[in-house]
């Protein structure tokens, strides 16, 4: 089995059906080795240049929504992309990348490839691409729509928490306080000690 086929094996069990077709051709511009991980609470997909390979690396937690996954990955191809073009001194989310982002994802920006309800927040979210899509608060809550609710039902983003209630994250107690931005002060209730956490952090509610 070739490369691509291997590629298109995973991916048509990963992303919109519509899409597979395009993120293989994507590859074939420019291979890399793929593979899926375990959930990383710190990112949805990962791509490094290392100078000492041929052949880069990426990787996307295997457990995205179909539309979260198609994000992420074409986010991540369009890195590799973005280095061969305009060389491995560029800064990793910066305006190369973003317009090779933007490109790579204009193509699919469609009801044939994602749901119309993500349409409006990913176009948006398109116009001056983050450099993860989990800080797009808007875009992300659109997104966990298509989650698999059946594994976690109890989970929510700490944005849908009130304020002054309780929720358990990574098995510590917190009260949540005052939204800073695009994070919010929260009181362990252990310890004492606030913390700043991320609004959409998936937390488990107890109130």
């Amino acid at each position: 089995m070739s490369g691509s086929e291997k590629l298109k094996e995973i991916l048509a069990q990963k992303i919109p059906a519509a899409a597979v077709s395009y993120a293989v051709k994507l590859w074939e511009k420019e291979p890399f080795s793929f593979k899926t991980t375990a959930t990383r609470k710190s990112k949805l997909g990962d791509f490094r240049y290392r100078r000492d390979r041929q052949v880069q690396t990426i990787t996307i937690n295997a457990d995205l929504n179909p539309y979260q996954f198609l994000l992420t990955y074409i986010h991540e191809v369009a890195h590799l992309h973005a280095f061969v073009r305009f060389g491995i001194e560029i800064p990793p989310h910066g305006a190369e990348w973003k317009s090779t982002f933007q490109q790579l994802m204009l193509p699919i920006l469609s009801a044939e490839f994602f749901p119309i309800d993500l349409l409006i927040p990913l176009r948006r979210h398109m116009k001056n691409p983050k450099a993860s899509s989990a800080a797009d608060l808007f875009l992300m809550k659109e997104m966990s729509k298509y989650d698999d609710r059946s594994v976690n039902p109890e989970i929510i983003f700490l944005s849908d928490v009130k304020p002054g209630n309780r929720f358990l994250l990574s098995g510590r107690e917190f009260e949540k306080g005052e939204t800073r931005r695009t994070r919010v002060l929260c009181l362990e209730v252990n310890s004492g000690k606030k913390y700043l956490i991320a609004q959409l952090a998936k937390v488990k509610s107890l109130d």
